[in-house]
């Protein structure tokens, strides 16, 4: 059954101190109410252990931002998928645009990663998405089918079952732009039918697809309510529950 999730991601935001504290603050905010969505915080390496022993007992999974290409060894400053999972994490991001761009990972670093991840039981959220020039220029469609095809479309079909993709619009992440409702809910359905092409119907029916790139809760409840958009990853409105709240009641 596919799954409805609003997901945080932080970056490189917030101390430990405020990361637990935030997670207090959300899971007080939760307690009680009827939820219509999954809710994943995704934080920093040094946050995950703290911050997954202060959501025990609440509706809130968390999630690396990351993990490494390697299972273990002499990589000095790398977190692997295994130390990932050693925290209580269930969740990593992988693919991000940032990662891409400023790390310049590439199709064959993300499906080590993906893979690394799946054999720790970790669920990734893997994250694809075409910039400005791409869009403008139409390629929009094809990039995405790049980005899937270099890396999770070599997965069984077992395995790819387990992934969660984000859709993000590169152009939109952090800018205050965001894709309209009509424009995610065409390109979700444009990936839905490669999945259904790759895999099957089945597994396209199942697979949940997030929309990243200001959302916020202004936005939210419209690119919810289309049938092809299955959630948010949640960057800038993630760092304050105030903000972050209403775009998990956006389900409800």
């Amino acid at each position: 059954m596919r799954k409805n999730i609003v997901a945080g991601n932080w970056k490189m935001n917030k101390t430990l101190s405020e990361g637990i504290s935030f997670i207090g603050e959300l899971k007080a905010a939760l307690a009680g109410k009827s939820l219509h969505c999954d809710v994943i915080i995704g934080a920093p390496f040094i946050h995950l252990a703290s911050i997954a022993k202060e959501a025990e007992g609440s509706p809130v999974a968390i999630a690396a931002e990351n993990c490494a290409d390697k299972a273990e060894g002499a990589y000095t400053g790398e977190v692997s998928a295994a130390q990932v999972a050693s925290t209580g994490a269930r969740y990593v991001i992988l693919g991000h645009s940032e990662r891409r761009a400023y790390y310049h990972e590439d199709g064959a670093i993300l499906t080590d990663k993906v893979r690394l991840a799946l054999a720790e039981g970790l669920a990734p959220i893997f994250c694809i998405g075409e910039v400005k020039e791409e869009r403008e220029a139409g390629k929009h469609f094809e990039v995405v089918e790049q980005q899937l095809e270099e890396a999770v479309f070599s997965l069984s079909a077992e395995d790819f079952g387990k992934v969660v993709l984000a859709y993000e619009p590169v152009w939109a992440i952090g800018t205050g732009l965001t894709a309209s409702s009509a424009q995610a809910q065409e390109i979700h359905a444009h990936i839905r039918s490669l999945i259904a092409k790759k895999y099957g119907a089945q597994v396209a029916e199942d697979c949940t697809i997030l929309y990243g790139g200001s959302c916020n809760a202004g936005n939210a409840k419209e690119l919810f309510s289309q049938p092809d958009v299955d959630g948010g990853l949640i960057g800038g409105a993630s760092l304050s529950v105030e903000k972050f709240l209403p775009i998990i009641e956006a389900f409800n």
